[in-house]
């Protein structure tokens, strides 16, 4: 069975002393929107020494790409659980109870952004964008949402490209994505249209681009105003005949595209899906100590709340769901470890019940709070604000019921 090492508690206690030292502080800034989070990101990467981790583990992926293409290698195979790992899943956690739009930006910039060019890109493409990425010196985004096609992502899309000779021209809008206004590295994903109207346009190819800030024809839209989760900017994107060289398609043909265009998103969904399970914990986690810590201080007819029975059903009822969203979050990285990650239907499943448990659970502390709890400076309405958008971000939880049901059909 799986459990927090030693190592890993160490490293929660470490993040822990810089989210109370480097995050809180500024919570009122991060939340409205006036402050970005990306130079606390860099931050935090160098006081854990991620950012110099990343870079060395990139030069020595170099190094072995180039000795394969020399045949003095073998090529690594991939591992299917190298997605997951305590330490990140702890991270997400204790970061997701204090500022959850941190966890969205870094996720999306350090996570999406580099994966997709990682495992689909050529050597000279990894080379090109990996460097900055993977520590935070260009924030990253991952364009697939449009305003028409969030919960059909692949099928709805409107985003095109055609051919011009050997390179492309883009035209579309892309909303919804994290970090897109202040965006310096964007993987974007279109159909591509090659003028057959006899192709139903949802069965077109859907291919990957990479697309750097400042590129003629491209517009980043200002960061929207929304119900939580402020800390992340989040704006549209516009592309009006942005001019795309065949260097910026991943792989560098179509066929390699292809692939990285559905295959590569699905694969992205997982990964957000499962991580949705550690966000909602980290809500979950400090809902619950706000209110254990408030019950035991508010008094009410002569004694503490945490006496009185309706308030000790909240709580409990508070554990059972911290209970078993850490056990599935426990169950993914054990699967992770071993080599067998879960698969889209179970990430689905995972995303639809944690995110359900984060919100009834922040809604709870609100009413346990009472009035108190409606005034920002008890922060559970923060926590039950950004809870809500679990429910929405990576796909609405009515989509994943399909997912679910479709992976229980199929045994």
């Amino acid at each position: 069975m799986f459990e927090w090492s030693e190592e890993d508690l160490m490293v929660r206690d470490a993040v822990r002393g810089f989210i109370d030292k480097e995050i809180r502080p500024h919570i009122d800034e991060l939340e409205t929107g006036v402050l970005p989070p990306y130079d606390i990101i860099r931050n935090l990467l160098k006081t854990f020494g991620v950012d110099a981790m990343a870079s060395d583990a990139l030069d020595k992926e170099f190094a072995h790409d180039e000795a394969v293409a020399r045949g003095e290698a073998e090529p690594k195979k991939a591992s299917p659980g190298a997605g997951m790992t305590s330490m990140g899943s702890i991270l997400n956690i204790e970061l997701a109870g204090v500022s959850l739009g941190i966890v969205a930006s870094m996720g999306v910039s350090l996570g999406l952004t580099p994966s997709t060019i990682r495992s689909k890109g050529t050597l000279a493409q990894k080379k090109r964008w990996l460097p900055d990425l993977v520590t935070m010196n260009k924030v990253g985004a991952w364009a697939i949402t449009e305003p028409d096609s969030g919960s059909d992502a692949l099928g709805g899309m409107k985003t095109t490209v055609k051919r011009d000779g050997e390179n492309y021209i883009l035209n579309g809008q892309k909303t919804f994505i994290t970090n897109g206004p202040f965006a310096d590295t964007i993987v974007v994903f279109a159909k591509l249209d090659d003028g057959d109207a006899s192709v139903d346009r949802r069965r077109r190819k859907v291919l990957t681009f990479v697309l750097d800030k400042g590129m003629e024809g491209l517009a980043q839209g200002k960061p929207f105003k929304k119900m939580g989760i402020m800390s992340s900017p989040t704006g549209e994107l516009f592309f009006d005949n942005v001019k795309l060289d065949k260097d910026r398609l991943l792989g560098e043909t179509e066929e390699v595209g292809e692939k990285g265009g559905g295959d590569g998103a699905k694969a992205g969904f997982v990964l957000e899906r499962v991580g949705i399970a550690s966000l909602s914990l980290g809500i979950i986690n400090e809902c619950q100590r706000l209110c254990v810590d408030y019950a035991k201080q508010r008094m009410l007819w002569g004694k503490p709340i945490s006496e009185l029975q309706l308030i000790q059903l909240k709580l409990a009822e508070m554990e059972v769901a911290r209970f078993n969203v850490q056990n599935m979050v426990f169950h993914a990285l054990e699967r992770a470890q071993s080599g067998k990650p879960l698969g889209l239907a179970e990430a689905s499943a995972m995303k639809l019940y944690s995110s359900r448990a984060a919100t009834d659970v922040a809604m709870e502390a609100i009413q346990l709070f009472g009035g108190n709890g409606y005034m920002t400076e008890y922060r559970v309405e923060q926590l039950a604000r950004d809870a809500k958008s679990l429910m929405i971000y990576a796909g609405s939880n009515e989509i994943q019921t399909t997912h679910v049901a479709k992976g229980v059909l199929a045994r």
